[in-house]
């Protein structure tokens, strides 16, 4: 049995072109995801103040901010969803990004609880348990 020969026609290279274009495509993704994160939290919302509280330290865990305005509105993603809608989105991102998914809400001051409380619901429901609350450190009066 005689092997072919490829010796006749040079080298034999690789077709880079596909690998670019990936490549340029997950560099627009990560610009419009990031984008979109930067959008989410700079929504001005008038957030509540605390008195007492301990300020976030900068951290490698994945986060995912739900913002609630004062007439009850969830925003997630920059978009309106309902309670069961979130629970949904919120375990496909945990099943996405792991266990250690940071949920934080970004509440309107004069939002009643009852417009939290499903948050934290779907929350619960979706099995994430690190959930934090966007609020401004009330001012020292001394």
């Amino acid at each position: 049995m005689k092997f072919p020969s490829f010796s006749k026609g040079g080298e034999v290279g690789f077709n880079m072109t596909p690998m670019i274009d990936v490549v340029f495509l997950l560099i627009i993704f990560f610009l419009v995801s990031n984008h979109l994160a930067k959008q989410e939290v700079q929504l001005t919302l008038p957030l509540p103040t605390a008195q007492s509280g301990l300020q976030d330290k900068p951290s490698q865990k994945p986060r995912l901010t739900v913002n609630v305005l004062a007439d009850g509105t969830l925003l997630f993603a920059g978009r309106p969803v309902t309670a069961e809608e979130l629970r949904i989105q919120l375990a496909e991102r945990q099943s996405e990004l792991g266990k250690d998914l940071e949920v934080r809400i970004r509440g309107d001051q004069i939002a009643p609880y009852k417009h939290v409380e499903p948050v934290m619901l779907a929350c619960a429901r979706a099995g994430i348990w690190n959930v934090k609350f966007a609020v401004f450190e009330k001012e020292n009066t001394r």
